[in-house]
């Protein structure tokens, strides 16, 4: 329930970001409630926030394995280990060049 959560919520996100960086603004008028990262998400933030969802369903699913360690054979646990830290090192790789470009600008 929690993972199906957080890739509904990250659709909402990359819908709304996605509209609002590459279609046109939301017009939202001022005396309503705004979601206050509507707007101030460009690609990279938009990028780095998937590869975070990403990271973080990949960590509820892998629990979820561990829970049930005693009927996932060994070779099977071992590649949902390796696959989960390739999520999360690339989350890391991307977040750090988005840092240093940032850096330099």
């Amino acid at each position: 329930l929690v993972d199906m959560t957080l890739v509904g919520g990250l659709l909402v996100m990359v819908m709304f970001s996605g509209y609002e960086n590459f279609v046109s603004q939301l017009d939202i008028s001022e005396n309503k409630e705004k979601l206050n990262w509507l707007g101030k998400m460009d690609a990279t933030s938009l990028k780095n926030k998937v590869a975070a969802s990403i990271v973080a369903i990949s960590s509820i699913h892998l629990l979820r394995v561990f829970m049930d360690a005693k009927n996932v054979p060994d070779n099977k646990l071992m590649w949902y280990v390796i696959i989960h830290l390739t999520f999360v090192l690339s989350a890391f790789v991307m977040g750090y060049l988005d840092r240093l470009t940032r850096h330099n600008h």
